[in-house]
């Protein structure tokens, strides 16, 4: 014979349920803001070329600040991919201390970062990927122009390496201090013959502000 089961004792079970569901509901925006994996930064960045030139034509570039924004998503509580971008930068162009042109470049990074201390208010930070670098607008000086005919390869990729850290305000923002070297060459051509390649392989130190949504 079955057994009649008793609504009275059902009741307080079902209000309960229901009670706990909506207080989930109602933490997990909540929960959900204060452990976002999206972070987002905006430094000063000083370049400084390494300028090693193989050429023979004594190379080097310009140093110079620009703006760099970066977009951080957190894989794991100590794991982060980061995504850094700026926009085209023109560099005066030298050979033997001499101004002999111009060129632009747009130097694209996507490292993955390793977060010591992902809870703290000091957090520490190293990281390793590649960086693609777009070189445009290259000028050259007429008289460099008509004597030489010179031309660069313009793409390059190579290895970045990172390390900063982020010092937390509260929650959300940051104050971040990063360094990175990047390897950044270009092949150059005179005449359409190669005659060497010029290793930029800047320095990049950078201060800047952090918000994590």
């Amino acid at each position: 014979m079955s057994r009649t089961r008793n609504p009275a004792f059902f009741r307080p079970s079902i209000a309960v349920g229901v009670a706990l569901a909506a207080l989930a509901t109602a933490m997990a925006p909540s929960a959900h803001a204060q452990n976002s994996p999206w972070v987002v930064r905006a430094r000063a960045v000083n370049i400084d070329p390494a300028d090693k030139d193989r050429t023979g034509l004594g190379l080097s570039l310009s140093r110079k600040t620009i703006p760099e924004f970066d977009f951080s998503y957190f894989l794991a509580p100590n794991w982060a991919a980061e995504l850094i971008l700026t926009v085209p930068q023109r560099h005066t162009l030298y050979s033997n201390g001499t101004r002999i042109g111009s060129v632009k470049h747009l130097p694209p990074t996507l490292t993955l970062q390793y977060h010591f201390n992902p809870e703290g208010s000091f957090r520490p930070y190293v990281g390793a990927g590649l960086n693609y670098t777009s070189f445009s607008g290259v000028h050259f000086d007429p008289a460099v122009q008509a004597a030489l005919e010179p031309t660069i390869k313009k793409h390059s990729l190579g290895l970045a390496a990172q390390a900063g850290f982020d010092v937390m305000l509260n929650r959300q923002w940051s104050i971040n201090v990063d360094v990175k070297k990047i390897q950044m060459d270009t092949e150059v051509r005179s005449k359409g013959t190669s005659v060497g390649k010029f290793k930029i392989d800047p320095l990049l130190v950078g201060v800047g502000v952090g918000y994590r949504f």
